[in-house]
């Protein structure tokens, strides 16, 4: 186990270059002034010459990489242009957010996908199986952020169960572990797991479905098992591969959650995204960019662990 972590460790290395090499040329290739939003319209070349300088883009791309990358390994992502703060430090706050958001909706969207999957590959062609793959088709199929702005209009401003939006009472992004704050997170979250409970849900249906066709369980049968032991059996094959699946949907949910952070005004890594494409925040959409890509590899890494302690079966070469 130790020799197959540290190799898994060695090969993040390449990987995490690579994310850093493409979204350095990503961001740099698009079109636009980085300093339009913080440059006044009457602007001196003088004036534009010292803020380049500043910033660094000056110098040549392969020198703003590499310089980049450096400060990036000692914890420095560099300065927002628009708001003149700490990137690490904006990114920290909203990834600590997004995190809090998307392991709630991963957790919904685990459990109710397991439970329809399960459910609909053990009773095959019943109307259980057709109304749970329904469910999990139209989870799929149905638009995350059409589904947020219906459940504002339902749940906000008709019933007025839930708040619309915000991390807090009034819109603050301060955060609290108690029964308002997480009014707030309640709407933003079950939009979120609604696509990871109908992946997980198809992927354990099929599970189950090929499982239950195996000789072990027919053997299981044979030897008197009641249902309910041969329900323990399938879960316990099927759960290794359905911790990967939403290992791998919890990173997709922390950098796929700008939409619905925009929409429910979630102060989170979408969010601010989100700001920093409009205002063409080079080092913030760097870095944020950056410390997700590093969170969904590390992530990969953890689940693959957890998935190899789970299920003997696994081997590691």
């Amino acid at each position: 186990m130790l020799i197959f972590l540290l190799r898994r460790l060695l090969y993040t290395l390449p990987i995490m270059f690579g994310v850093a090499l493409v979204c350095f040329a990503l961001v740099h290739l698009a079109p636009g002034d980085p300093l339009v939003s913080i440059l006044p319209p009457d602007a001196s070349a003088e004036l534009q010459a010292q803020l380049l300088q500043l910033y660094g883009f000056d110098r040549s791309y392969p020198e703003q990489f590499l310089h980049w990358v450096w400060r990036a390994l000692q914890g420095d992502l560099g300065t927002s242009i628009a708001s003149g703060r700490p990137v690490a430090a904006e990114v920290g706050n909203a990834v600590i957010n997004t995190l809090r958001l998307a392991v709630l909706a991963t957790l919904i969207g685990f459990v109710f996908g397991s439970l329809f999957g399960f459910v609909a590959g053990y009773f095959q062609n019943s109307w259980i199986d057709k109304a749970a793959s329904l469910t999990s088709v139209l989870g799929v199929s149905v638009p995350h952020y059409w589904l947020g702005m219906v459940l504002v209009i339902v749940f906000s401003s008709q019933l007025m169960w839930l708040p619309p939006g915000g991390a807090g009472p009034g819109g603050s992004s301060d955060w609290a572990w108690d029964a308002e704050h997480l009014r707030h997170m309640l709407l933003p979250a079950i939009t979120m797991s609604v696509i990871p409970m109908g992946i997980i849900a198809r992927t354990v249906r099929a599970l189950v479905a090929e499982i239950l066709t195996q000789e072990f369980v027919v053997g299981l049968r044979a030897k008197g098992l009641t249902d309910f032991g041969v329900f323990r059996h399938v879960v316990k094959n099927a759960a290794p591969t359905a911790l990967a699946v939403m290992g791998l949907q919890l990173g997709y949910l922390l950098g796929g959650s700008i939409l619905i952070e925009t929409v429910f005004s979630w102060p989170g890594t979408g969010f601010l995204l989100n700001s920093a494409i409009f205002q063409r925040d080079l080092p913030l959409l760097q870095g944020t960019i950056l410390v997700l890509a590093v969170f969904f590899v590390l992530l990969n890494l953890v689940v693959d662990v957890i998935q190899t302690l789970l299920d003997p079966r696994i081997t590691r070469a």
